[in-house]
């Protein structure tokens, strides 16, 4: 009988150890929630390059499915076949402050199951190199001799940048216009082309303009500086307190994926995350590479779920 059993067992663990085996078997997508050359697409090309190179023969490939503060990608993760054929690149955008702003066929909680945390990059008060200011009192000194003229871009509404942006006005006492995008590289043209003035951007998108001198950095929404911009003052210095906000962007896979395919992506995200040449590249970028197991990141992901579902309900936004 205790032979039965044991048998019994090992045929029952036998489909998910052949599945594991076997992963991927197929070209593995990468969903991202906004467009090309935007900081989560940088971040998730990173990625795919590093997992053709540990799953040798296989294909992973970043898909952009811009819109609905990311969750249009996170949608289709959520629906997608358990087999951990669909990996989504999400940031605390679609998986913590959109889902109290738009009305979801998914639960960005049961349906998507964390793999990891990837970076957590802040985000930079920026202007266009035409807006004649060069520190925060200046930009405020503007915005207050015009009250209404000044226009803020984001990647959507309910996005960090978005959210930065209204804690900002509120916290200065001053009024600009949102103008929500489908992602941060269309809000680069006009801000570069002067239409929009104003963007709470991430590091990670934002820092190839700030380098090319199309973006002025006038200040970080963080406790801390930025090794990668250790000029630029945090918004507290600059003299505006009372808010603070950061992005972070993390690996997610569909619920219901095999338990063994899962442990294999997090050990391999985990042993990426460790590279020299990746730890360069997010830091370049501004971030810090994620360093939590999965546990203590799926603790977080839930946190910061009722965090902003919180800091939503009390300052009144809502969907424009």
């Amino acid at each position: 009988m205790k032979r039965l059993k044991i048998l019994f067992a090992a045929l029952m663990a036998w489909p998910v150890l052949v599945a594991a085996q076997a992963y991927p078997n197929k070209p593995v997508r990468l969903m991202v929630g906004a467009n090309a050359g935007g900081g989560t697409d940088i971040i998730a090309r990173m990625l795919a390059e590093k997992f053709n190179e540990a799953f040798r023969g296989a294909s992973f490939v970043v898909e952009n499915r811009p819109g609905a503060s990311n969750t249009i990608a996170a949608d289709l993760t959520a629906k997608a076949a358990p087999d951990g054929h669909t990996l989504l690149v999400a940031t605390n955008t679609g998986q913590a402050i959109a889902p109290h702003l738009i009305k979801l066929a998914f639960d960005p909680i049961k349906d998507l199951t964390p793999i990891g945390l990837i970076v957590t990059v802040p985000n930079v008060l920026v202007v266009g190199s035409q807006v004649p200011a060069n520190t925060v009192a200046e930009l405020l000194a503007l915005m207050r001799a015009k009250p209404g003229d000044f226009k803020y871009a984001s990647s959507g509404v309910g996005s960090t940048q978005h959210i930065a942006a209204e804690g900002f006005n509120l916290a200065a006492g001053v009024k600009s216009v949102h103008v929500p995008y489908r992602g941060s590289s269309q809000a680069h043209l006009d801000i570069i082309g002067g239409s929009v003035q104003i963007m709470f951007d991430t590091t990670s998108s934002a820092m190839g303009q700030i380098k090319a001198g199309k973006f002025k950095p006038l200040a970080l929404t963080t406790p801390t500086r930025s090794a990668e911009l250790p000029q630029v003052p945090t918004l507290a210095e600059a003299g505006v307190s009372g808010f603070e906000m950061s992005t972070w962007y993390g690996l997610f896979v569909t619920a219901g994926t095999p338990p063994e395919v899962v442990r294999r992506l997090q050990g391999e995200l985990a042993r990426i995350l460790k590279l020299t040449d990746i730890q360069a590249k997010l830091k370049g970028l501004g971030g810090e590479p994620g360093n939590i197991s999965p546990e203590q990141f799926a603790q977080y992901n839930r946190k910061e779920f009722e965090r902003f579902g919180e800091l939503i309900r009390k300052a009144g936004i809502k969907l424009e």
